[in-house]
């Protein structure tokens, strides 16, 4: 059985003497690998080797580490179908699926690749007489990422890469259940000319987190899971004195009103509920329909979720949705949909008794959609992060917004409608901090900052964009004035 290894100061190392958990193939249930479960001796160890290589690397110009992203970019571009093939093997996202969130990452990358313009600092001559003032952007150390199971590829690449551009070094630890997409990752870094030491791979669980957590010389932290583990990494490494950026679950609500467009407001809600099997943190989970909305938009979305073909997106032809990540997981969706209809809400397209003849061992859930839902109900309250939509029923706007602002989360909202005076108001008043204006799946490009609010983020800076430049530099501010005679006397002597 293949053991993922890890890879510090430069060297890959076998860790086979470790405990380990499975790695499955979603689309058949079967175990293709093994992850280590490291712990304090490994991160120690990469810790350490970042930190000593972090004084050359940071004195390293801005240009010439854009020059190692350019370098970077080609090699992902080289090896696009080999990343999106493992993502989907390691996932069970569509091929289709797979490339866009390669693609995603590798905007990411792209942006890293200017750096040199990213890092200018401002500069005012004469702030006051004889005296100038500047400002420059100083990288802060060792820098850490701990990755989810739902974005393989491209949540790593939102991290180091702009990390690593920034003067940092970097202990990259990947979600147990999808380790070896991170680790391709890293392979290509490598031949791309990284110096050894600079970027670190830990595979492990919950020790492997809390000594990154607690480590004296990890100084900025980049989190991506559920809510309570946000949380928990937030509040525990920030009480050990670290920055900390921690994005945490969902519950997007998609508003639908009585003018918005049909086939595409539901071309959009099916993608938005259903495209990565729902395991996503922008997914949109709710559709809370205003008045007549739900006569006219249901019908058409429940004959569209029927239609989608649910399969192993491992074989030659791809389904349109393929499994969740693991057995366990597809129950407790199960057990949230059951709980719904117990609790009196209407299970209209009903994907749990789905069938893949090709593929009996996949963990697979049809898409699925609850009417009649209740804001007091638990799949209401609870992120599912499965192929589920909520439909709740309001009477007008004011009811809808009220009912998303209710939520305890705020990555995400939507507003479907041709009228800009409903789409100025509910941006406007809507709590979540990327909004949706007939885009089902508001979520920002590599530029602009992922911005959740509330429980969906713990956090002053966030991941991507001008935040994240900010999240992983410190601003030193110079104030200067010189004294002595007249320069021409400098010349003289």
């Amino acid at each position: 059985m293949t053991s993922c290894p890890a890879f510090i100061n430069g060297e890959w190392l076998d860790l086979k003497s470790l405990p380990s958990t499975p790695i499955y193939n979603p689309s058949s249930g079967e175990v293709i690998a093994e992850c280590p479960a490291g712990g304090e001796a490994e991160v120690n160890a990469a810790v350490a080797a970042a930190q000593a290589a972090f004084p050359a690397w940071r004195e390293t110009p801005p240009v010439e580490r854009a020059r190692l992203f350019f370098r970077y970019r080609q090699l992902i571009e080289e090896n696009f179908d080999s990343l999106c093939q493992l993502v989907t093997r390691e996932h069970g996202k569509t091929l289709a699926e797979a490339r866009g969130s390669v693609y995603r990452g590798l905007e990411n990358v792209e942006y890293a690749c200017g750096i040199p313009s990213l890092l200018m600092g401002d500069t005012l001559e004469n702030l006051a007489r004889n005296v100038d003032c500047e400002t420059v952007h100083q990288p802060l150390g060792v820098c850490a990422g701990i990755t989810p199971f739902n974005f393989p590829a491209m949540v790593p690449l939102w991290m180091f890469p702009l990390a690593l551009a920034c003067g940092n070094t970097f202990v990259l630890k990947p979600s147990e259940k999808v380790p070896l997409t991170a680790i391709l990752l890293v392979e290509l870094l490598e031949k791309s000319g990284l110096p050894k030491g600079v970027l670190n791979l830990v595979h492990g669980g919950r020790e492997c987190v809390d000594t990154l957590l607690t480590h004296p010389d990890v100084k900025a932290i980049s989190f991506v899971g559920s809510t309570p583990i946000a949380k928990y990494i937030y509040e525990t490494g920030t009480r050990h004195g670290k920055r900390v950026q921690a994005n945490g679950g969902a519950k997007n609500y998609i508003v639908v009103m009585p003018d918005a467009d049909v086939p595409k407001t539901v071309e959009a809600l099916s993608t938005a509920a259903f495209g990565c099997a729902g395991e996503r943190c922008m997914a949109g989970s709710t559709a809370i329909t205003v008045g007549a909305a739900a006569e006219t938009i249901l019908p058409s979305l429940i004959e569209t979720a029927r239609r989608i073909v649910v399969g192993p997106t491992d074989q030659g032809e791809q389904p349109d949705m393929g499994p969740v990540i693991t057995a366990q997981h597809r129950d407790r969706v199960l057990e949230l949909v059951a709980g719904s209809e117990a609790e009196g809400a209407q299970v209209v397209c009903d994907g749990r008794g789905v069938e893949v003849p090709t593929a009996p061992g996949g963990f697979f859930v049809g898409a699925t959609i609850v009417d009649q839902v209740a804001a007091e109900m638990t799949i209401a309250r609870e992120e599912v992060f499965g192929p589920v939509l909520n439909v709740m029923r309001m009477n007008d706007l004011d009811q809808a917004i009220a009912l998303a602002n209710a939520s305890a989360y705020g990555n995400g909202a939507a507003i479907f409608t041709n009228s800009g005076a409903a789409a100025r108001e509910f941006k406007h008043r809507v709590k979540a901090g990327m909004v949706g204006i007939n885009v089902g799946v508001p979520a920002t490009m590599a530029m602009f900052p992922f911005t959740g609010w509330d429980s969906s983020f713990f956090g002053d800076l966030h991941i991507q964009g001008k935040e994240a430049v900010q999240f992983y530099t410190q601003q030193k501010v110079i104030t200067s004035r010189w004294f002595g005679g007249h320069v021409d006397d400098v010349w003289r002597k």
